[in-house]
């Protein structure tokens, strides 16, 4: 094929070539800094994008997860909470009827006695009842609640505890007047009302609180694995920025070089000219 033509120019569609080779890395490299991401799309990198997503659906998948145990996390502490608070009121509880139990306490004394007794045995009621959060009460006697813990769909058991039947009512009713004081005294012996109720409420207690630690320790898991995922994810995906800046520079000049180049062969067919030149 003839060079000296003036249809078909070889320099600048080899310029030509090399321009559009060019401009495309170009808009490559500022699609990456524009984004932030190496690969932002499938048409980057199709087997990337991919794992990608799976890595994307995963830390959304944590992020789900972490919101409904903290949601768990509300109704153990709220569980837990009542809980202390019933133990300080059986603590009162026993204060109150080791004055009843006392034989030496006027008929004015043992009806206050007696009237705090039901007081705060109420107290313990209202506690149990009230301990309800998000609609769920562990400490009503209900059955236990399983809580999802991780994407293979494992789940976390926060275990009911009936106090109702092993607290409240193992306290025992106390007859009013002198006949409280034996009733009283049954009660704080070792096997008596208050000291079973005492012993369930302890059992209760720690078990809330071992539900609680498992709890918080599969929270903090899922924001280790959470983590990971995030940093494999952009060891995937994310530019390097600072590359990325001296690749563009780089590539300007080039389209620079490259228009020049271009617009030198297109005058070459002029040179053709001065051969019809007398």
């Amino acid at each position: 094929m003839s060079l000296n033509s003036v249809h078909t120019n070889v320099s600048a569609m080899v310029a030509l070539q090399a321009l559009n080779r060019t401009n495309q890395a170009l808009q490559d490299s500022q699609k990456k800094v524009s984004t932030g991401y190496r690969i932002s799309d499938a048409k980057d990198d199709g087997a990337g994008f991919a794992i990608a997503q799976g890595l994307r659906a995963e830390i959304k998948g944590y992020s789900a997860l972490q919101e409904q145990l903290s949601k768990a996390r509300g109704t153990l502490t709220v569980a837990s909470q009542a809980g202390e608070q019933i133990s300080n009121t059986l603590a009162s509880i026993k204060a109150t009827l080791i004055k009843l139990a006392d034989e030496n306490v006027t008929a004015e004394q043992r009806t206050q006695y007696e009237s705090d007794y039901i007081n705060l045995k109420n107290e313990i009621s209202n506690f149990i009842t009230n301990a309800s959060f998000n609609g769920t009460n562990l400490l009503n006697g209900a059955t236990d609640v399983n809580v999802i813990a991780n994407l293979e769909g494992q789940s976390l058991t926060l275990h009911s505890q009936d106090l109702l039947t092993n607290v409240y009512n193992t306290l025992p009713s106390i007859t009013t007047g002198w006949g409280g004081q034996a009733d009283a005294y049954t009660a704080i012996q070792s096997g008596g009302g208050l000291d079973q109720a005492e012993v369930n409420m302890g059992a209760s207690l720690a078990e809330l609180g071992s539900d609680l630690r498992r709890l918080d320790n599969q929270v903090v898991y899922l924001g280790i694995l959470e983590d990971a995922s995030t940093e494999g994810l952009g060891a995937i995906v994310d530019a390097d920025l600072a590359k990325e800046s001296a690749k563009l520079q780089a590539l300007q000049i080039q389209q620079q070089l490259g228009t020049q180049t271009l617009a030198i062969a297109n005058t070459a067919p002029q040179i053709l000219l001065s051969l019809f030149q007398g």
